[in-house]
């Protein structure tokens, strides 16, 4: 009970003691009545706050919940009094972990006891993650700063800081089984009286899988697609090991690339596309998205799961098996080596549009040389990718995805020309 007593309160218990002492060795009526004056205000006060303390209830809103890096949420506590005894003078410090800035710290001079009170502040994310705020606590006094208490009012919450999300237009030329921005429509639509679906011929396509009905009645060279559904879709792989990055913090070279992989899967899901998204080992990182599903939901799981993501302790690429899954593949990788890139291409079936973004990660550290990027990225067009490099933490994601589509036009371009 004793240790809520302040130095002050302590010094001034002390002092009424010995005073106490004093009285009876000089027998001193008055100074022992002083004494016991002098003894009992600490221990009232230490009484009297006990009693408040356990009067002091609080909850903890934050809203919105889920918001992207840098954006603002706020978080509203809202204190109430329920005990008999008012609580004057309550300092409240809301526990927030160092992405999030500073502890706040708040004195009231007063709690209702019955409509209670509400103080916010704002936290602005500056990395992506899920971070934990609270423990909430609270040290109650007495005016005369001789008795103090400290208390847990509200554990912890969550916000999850997710990556920023750049809005993009246009998709890739052959997006959707490779018939072109269109794809879906035209799929939906190729389904003859053999119920065959149909694309547009590429350079490369075997000759047997020509569907002539269609060639015929859209006066352009058509080949079958039976063995893929229409809904296949696009599966994006992120590349999240830490051998691969650069840089620190939000500078990362791997944020930039959980940025870019989110405002691709977001959008290829609302163009229509089924997008499933793997990591560099070929593990699914969340549920697929897009389609007939709806979206919302899901695209809130995925910036979850991303918002999650840790960097991988893996030092190479090291898929078993085609990571695309026999469908179309958006890769965004970090430092790559010419090996590690040809034996992904391995993987790949030829006929099957695959994308590479390729990270000049020493720019993150405004450094030079590391692994040769242009090599990796020579391996991967000499397989048939279509590569883009970004630059460095400077380079927008939207100027990538424009550079990417416009790559893909001209090669489908060029595969369609006699």
């Amino acid at each position: 009970m004793l240790s809520g007593l302040t130095i002050r309160g302590r010094c001034l218990l002390a002092a009424g003691v010995a005073a106490g002492i004093c009285a009876l060795v000089l027998d001193e009526r008055d100074l022992l009545r002083v004494s016991a004056f002098v003894i009992a205000l600490p221990l009232l006060s230490l009484i009297l706050s006990g009693q408040v303390r356990f009067g002091v209830t609080a909850r903890r809103v934050i809203d919105p919940p889920r918001v992207p890096v840098g954006s603002q949420a706020e978080v509203r506590l809202h204190i109430s009094g329920s005990g008999r005894l008012p609580a004057d003078g309550l300092v409240l410090e809301d526990g927030t972990p160092h992405a999030l800035g500073g502890r706040p710290r708040f004195r009231l001079p007063i709690v209702p006891r019955h409509r209670g009170q509400v103080v916010s502040y704002p936290v602005i994310p500056a990395l992506r993650g899920i971070h934990h705020i609270g423990p909430l606590r609270t040290w109650i006094g007495d005016p005369f700063g001789l008795a103090q208490f400290e208390r847990e009012l509200a554990g912890r919450s969550r916000l999850v800081a997710t990556p920023q999300v750049v809005e993009l237009a246009g998709l890739p030329a052959g997006s959707g089984l490779g018939t072109g921005e269109d794809g879906t429509a035209r799929l939906r639509a190729g389904h003859g009286e053999d119920d065959a679906m149909v694309r547009q011929y590429r350079q490369g396509d075997d000759i047997r899988r020509v569907h002539w009905k269609s060639t015929a009645r859209r006066d352009e060279l058509m080949v079958r697609v039976e063995e893929r559904p229409w809904h296949g879709g696009v599966t994006v792989l992120l590349d999240r090991r830490s051998a691969a990055h650069r840089g620190n913090g939000a500078r990362n070279s791997v944020e930039w690339a959980i940025s870019a992989v989110a405002s691709i899967c977001l959008h290829l899901a609302r163009s229509g596309q089924q997008v499933r998204l793997v990591t560099e080992d070929g593990q699914p990182l969340s549920r697929d998205i897009g389609g007939d599903d709806g979206g919302g939901g899901r695209d809130e799981a995925l910036l979850d799961s991303l918002a999650a993501v840790r960097p991988s302790p893996q030092r190479d690429l090291q898929c078993s098996r085609d990571p695309g899954d026999g469908h179309e593949l958006i890769a965004v990788l970090g430092e790559t080596t010419t090996a590690a890139v040809a034996e992904l291409t391995k993987l790949r079936p030829q006929e099957t549009r695959s994308i590479a973004v390729l990270l000049a990660v020493q720019s993150w550290n405004g450094e030079g040389g590391g692994v040769d990027v242009e090599g990796a990225a020579r391996t991967l067009r000499a397989a048939g990718w279509t590569v883009v490099v970004a630059d460095g933490p400077r380079t927008p994601i939207s100027e990538v995805w424009q550079e990417l589509c416009g790559q893909t036009k001209s090669a489908d371009t060029a595969g369609m020309m006699p």
